[in-house]
């Protein structure tokens, strides 16, 4: 099974999901500087996605050059800032235009009907 619609929200099959969540994270980062928890919040109600997921796409975008980083003080506490870079918005056009082309395959299958 590919899908489960769930409370509202779709619980994806893993392989799928791994394919957009570097779409999702990078969506919620362009919105603006953002942090891990807060990237989760972002993202809920879209998809689900759990710290030991986030932190390691992070590092991912990271080394790739789609986010940079800064580290500040919060609460006695510090915490990574992330944000979106140049390459960062070309994936994410990238990613979304993909999207758009399995949202278009997925119609023509099931004529836009689950």
């Amino acid at each position: 099974m590919y899908s489960i619609r769930q409370s509202g929200v779709f619980l994806v099959d893993i392989q799928l999901k791994k394919g957009i969540l570097d779409v999702c994270v990078l969506h919620a980062i362009s919105r603006g500087e953002s942090y891990g928890y807060k990237i989760i919040s972002d993202l809920e109600g879209i998809i689900e996605i759990s710290e030991s997921t986030l932190y390691p796409i992070l590092k991912r975008l990271e080394t790739g050059g789609f986010v940079t980083t800064r580290t500040a003080e919060y609460s006695g506490r510090l915490r990574r800032y992330y944000k979106i870079s140049n390459l960062g918005l070309k994936k994410l056009k990238s990613g979304r235009d993909d999207l758009l082309e399995i949202n278009a395959i997925y119609k023509k299958l099931f004529g836009g009907r689950i």
